[in-house]
């Protein structure tokens, strides 16, 4: 069974940039859909951005458009999510979902990313105003 394990969260001034990861086990993975949900506090998760499995196919959410960049390496069975200007707004528990069943997944209801899905256990970035 494929398991996901992300990394490279941590604390940040606003303005500043990170790069978290989701390195994938146990399975395939280049032929799905991989997405980043994000939990702030007390909220519900949100779709962040989804990438298709040749990579060709990138999504994202409004607010992260132009400061977020989505890529895999399937040789390495990883996706990145790369963020730049980093906000407060954007502190949240950062979790990455491989959808089993697609190659794409555009979704941003996370009840879409939950039948034949494997999610990670999150990475926790925080951006200090």
């Amino acid at each position: 069974q494929v398991q996901l394990v992300e990394s490279g969260g941590g604390l940040v001034q606003a303005g500043g940039s990170l790069r978290v990861s989701c390195a994938a086990s146990g399975g395939t993975f280049s032929n799905n859909a991989v997405g980043w949900f994000r939990q702030p506090p007390g909220k519900q998760h949100e779709f962040v951005a989804s990438i298709s499995g040749s990579g060709g196919r990138t999504h994202y959410v409004d607010p992260v458009k132009g400061r977020f960049t989505i890529s895999r390496d399937n040789a390495k069975n990883t996706v990145y999510l790369l963020m730049n200007s980093l906000k407060p707004d954007d502190t949240a528990k950062y979790f990455c979902v491989l959808d089993l069943s697609r190659d794409d997944n555009s979704e941003a209801d996370p009840a879409a990313w939950t039948s034949f899905a494997t999610w990670g256990r999150g990475t926790q970035v925080t951006v200090s105003s």
